[in-house]
């Protein structure tokens, strides 16, 4: 188990006008926390305090509650997977078939890289009922809605190029990325288990309904 690092020391005042940077302060605080961690309870306000080096109630200045700062990290950690995703494609170059790949490969390696910030981004612990806080459905239900879009897109493409049988690409893509996301959550929680070397090719193979290459 990491040990706590110590704290930052105490946070000069910022000049006017440069408040933003201590949000910032605060969101790779609380990032820091649970990558060092893995465990979403550990990031409490008094712990991102601490690691800012700043007094807890300045946090109050940016943000209005803990989830609220949670939610913060977990949109700046989508936002990070959307561009991880979007580099993958493009680099995959004008086959369909091979931007899906990329797409998918390219969010595995996301999970694996970033073990705390995606369980967290999935996990929901850090979430309170709606209601209870500043978190609003809306915010959680527009969560990862641009890498869905992107993937759909993707499996569209394999549609329109005939690789991919899918009459819903859609509804296909919800599917794929379950399957993905299954495949990323056990890799990262189970400690031991012979992953048959192509499991992430006959996933996407399946559920994207692709024809054998």
């Amino acid at each position: 188990m990491p040990t706590p690092a110590s704290p930052r020391p105490a946070r000069t005042r910022n000049p006017r006008g440069e408040g933003g940077r201590l949000r910032e302060d605060i969101m790779a605080a609380a990032t820091e926390l649970l990558e060092e961690s893995g465990d979403q309870s550990s990031v409490t306000l008094r712990s991102i305090a601490r690691r800012a080096g700043v007094a807890a109630p300045s946090i109050y200045r940016h943000f209005p509650d803990q989830p609220s700062i949670m939610l913060a990290v977990v949109q700046q950690a989508f936002a990070m997977l959307e561009a991880d995703l979007r580099s993958a494609v493009d680099a995959a170059g004008s086959d369909a078939r091979e931007r899906l790949f990329a797409f998918c490969n390219a969010y595995l390696d996301f999970a694996d890289q970033h073990p705390g910030r995606y369980r967290t981004m999935f996990g929901g612990a850090w979430m309170p009922d709606l209601g209870s806080s500043s978190v609003t459905e809306g915010d959680v239900s527009s969560l990862g809605g641009e890498s869905l879009t992107l993937l759909a897109d993707a499996l569209e493409d394999c549609v329109r190029a005939g690789c991919a049988t899918s009459s819903d690409p859609v509804a296909d893509a919800v599917a794929l990325w379950l399957g993905l996301h299954g495949l990323a959550h056990q890799r990262l929680v189970t400690v031991a288990f012979p992953w048959p070397a192509d499991i992430a090719e006959r996933l996407i193979t399946t559920l994207a309904h692709l024809d054998e290459a």
